[in-house]
């Protein structure tokens, strides 16, 4: 994913609000000031503060509800700023969003149709991440190509070509995530392999619902690292 520049005031008012979200000034079940009071503090119009709160309200950091004004819903986890530019934080909850659809259809068809060749190579991918663990290394791309060893497996030309299309954005939001699972616990890098691991057995026992539930867990859990659940 090409760093996306902030090109206009919603975005500064996006990331200036988020920033105060992880820096505990708003904490969650907090109000925010009213559309107004923001007005006055960025020196701007309301439509363009009420486009900067669509965006986190979108983003589901923030809830508006009739006759309780705008509350924080929710707060990222605030390492995310070491990795990426607070603007890019939409697109990469998109991403997710988008993988978790393809993805586990992905893998409940690899599950009906892999043939012996494309087990093996699920299997090299994860071995691979074993070693990423052992070495404490960042892995983004070995992370990829498991996930393309899956889409592979589908036997479905359409699930590849949207995988390799969509390479850049979905190693750039796995390079983030597995940043934040290395300054977290080993135990963190753990428990992603063993989701991993659920998406290959299940597989392996061509079972066609398992694997797509275990690869729309292992994604919505990913999301749910990143941005809190």
């Amino acid at each position: 994913m090409n760093e996306r520049k902030t090109t206009g005031l919603p975005d500064r008012i996006y990331g200036d609000i988020l920033n105060r979200i992880l820096e505990g000034e708003y904490k969650e079940g907090d109000r925010l000031p009213t559309e107004h009071a923001l007005a006055e503090r960025f020196e701007t119009s309301r439509p363009t503060i009420r486009e900067a709160l669509a965006r986190l309200r979108a983003d589901g950091i923030i809830m508006t509800r009739h006759g309780s004004g705008t509350t924080v819903a929710r707060r990222p986890d605030p390492a995310v700023r070491r990795f990426a530019p607070l603007e890019t934080l939409s697109d990469i909850r998109r991403c997710y969003e988008f993988r978790i659809v393809t993805e586990a259809g992905a893998a409940e068809q690899a599950a009906l149709k892999a043939e012996a060749d494309d087990l093996a190579s699920i299997q090299r991918a994860w071995d691979e991440l074993e070693r990423v663990i052992e070495t404490q290394g960042i892995g983004a791309k070995d992370d990829f190509m498991f996930h393309l060893a899956v889409a592979r497996a589908s036997r479905n030309p359409f699930f590849i070509t949207v995988m390799s299309f969509i390479e850049e954005q979905i190693v750039f939001s796995m390079n983030l995530s597995r940043n934040l699972s290395l300054v977290k616990t080993v135990e963190r890098q753990r428990l992603v392999q063993a989701e991993h691991l659920a998406v290959l057995e299940a597989i392996r026992r061509k079972d066609g619902p398992a694997a797509g539930q275990a690869m729309r867990a292992h994604l919505e859990n990913a999301l749910d690292r990143m941005f809190g659940s």
